[in-house]
């Protein structure tokens, strides 16, 4: 079946200044997609004759009603009218996914933060961009967390410039000021403005809108290593965390800089989970802990070292439905209440070939238990590293791959 797209760019202006080529395509054409924003602004430059398929959700059945169209005109192409660049987090990118042989034909506009860049004058070149429209906040996070200098936005009706800076300060990224644009491309409504991002989180902004984000000053360096003494303990016990040193060697035997996914079983204070988010922002971190106080706690560290993005679950994991979280390749087994091999029977089958499991064995027992699940679970041990930090017990780090 052959399938061809010409997919057209605008801007939000009510007006739009299109080119003589794009004015014979539109004359030319039959059918017509986009949303109905688009349909509004086309309407007056669309022929007589014509037929209008709205890009709403669910995209299934969009995607349906162009593939019954190429089925009984096969060499009419569909024209889509899609906002700024539609290759920039924009529709084309949905349709070489969902139609991957399909031809494409691209008439670009000047995408909304390229546009809010020209009005501020602003070389962007070295912009990093994130889009948290439709999505999470896992690559915003990430881009704070790997202190990105000057950062691009887009924005939806719920990740809106306010809450944005509200989450920022919140976690301690506010050596930032925000540029916000609204409604860019139209002259009758845009409007560019520059603030704090104490200013921003008490400011409504109309939709739609994005921003960038610039470091008013000198970013500090990452750290690598967290002082034990500046996380919130369980109950001042500074025996109930994982110590600094043995930390950083369990997220090496984790490699995560190749994993995807890391569960923290018994988080406790949290610092293993905080530790690799911090080390390894790509990563999803999903932290468990039976004891109640790890909600408050998990809650004072992450905003205390800035660390956003960590899924905590308070409750016995042996009885946590896990069926909807995303499987690990990286486990860390801080506490396990004498319960280690059911915990292993429970995580091992989701683990892909390759997935690590590392825990920290401070007794005999401890050591016994994980051979034994190793051996039930059919996992790989490899050599264990002993290390003792000042006066405390020894401690191996174990370790098994699937």
């Amino acid at each position: 079946m052959k399938v061809k797209f010409i997919i057209i760019g605008i801007t939000d202006e009510a007006q739009p200044q299109l080119s003589n080529e794009v004015v014979e395509i539109i004359s030319r054409g039959r059918v017509f997609s986009g949303g109905k924003r688009h349909h509004e602004i086309m309407k007056p430059y669309l022929p007589e004759e014509n037929e209008w398929i709205d890009i709403t959700v669910p995209l299934e059945r969009v995607f349906n009603d162009y593939r019954r169209h190429f089925e009984d005109r096969p060499d009419e192409a569909i024209v889509v009218v899609a906002s700024g660049d539609p290759l920039f987090f924009g529709f084309a990118n949905t349709v070489k996914r969902e139609l991957p042989d399909a031809e494409i034909s691209l008439y670009p506009s000047f995408n909304s933060l390229q546009t809010l860049a020209h009005r501020l004058v602003m070389p962007y070149h070295d912009m990093r961009i994130v889009s948290l429209t439709g999505r999470d906040w896992h690559e915003f996070d990430r881009a704070l967390i790997e202190h990105a200098e000057k950062l691009g936005v887009l924005t939806d009706r719920v990740h809106t410039p306010s809450v944005i800076a509200k989450r920022m300060l919140e976690y301690g990224y506010d050596k930032y000021v925000i540029s916000v644009g609204e409604h860019l491309g139209n002259r009758s409504e845009e409007k560019v403005s520059t603030m704090t991002l104490e200013e921003a989180a008490q400011t409504e902004f109309s939709h739609p809108n994005c921003l960038i984000l610039k470091a008013e000053e000198k970013l500090p360096p990452r750290r690598l290593g967290l002082p034990d003494s500046e996380f919130e303990l369980l109950n001042g016990r500074d025996k109930m965390i994982t110590k600094m040193s043995i930390r950083l060697l369990s997220l090496q035997a984790l490699e995560l800089y190749s994993r995807q996914v890391l569960w923290d079983i018994g988080f406790c204070t949290g610092s293993v989970s905080i530790e690799a988010r911090l080390q390894f922002p790509h990563l999803l971190i999903e932290s468990f802990e039976i004891r109640e106080e790890g909600r408050s706690l998990i809650g004072i560290n992450t905003h205390r070292f800035g660390a956003p993005g960590i899924s905590s679950h308070i409750g016995d994991f042996l009885k946590e439905d896990i069926s909807a979280l995303p499987k690990p390749d990286a486990v860390f087994i801080g506490g396990h209440g004498g319960k280690l091999i059911e915990i292993f029977q429970k995580v091992a089958p989701l683990l892909e070939k390759g997935g690590i499991i590392v825990m920290n064995s401070v007794t005999a027992e401890s050591k016994q238990l994980f051979h034994e699940a190793c051996r039930l679970c059919k996992l790989k041990e490899k050599e264990p590293l002993r290390i003792a930090v000042n006066d405390y017990h020894p401690i191996e780090i174990m370790k098994a791959v699937k």
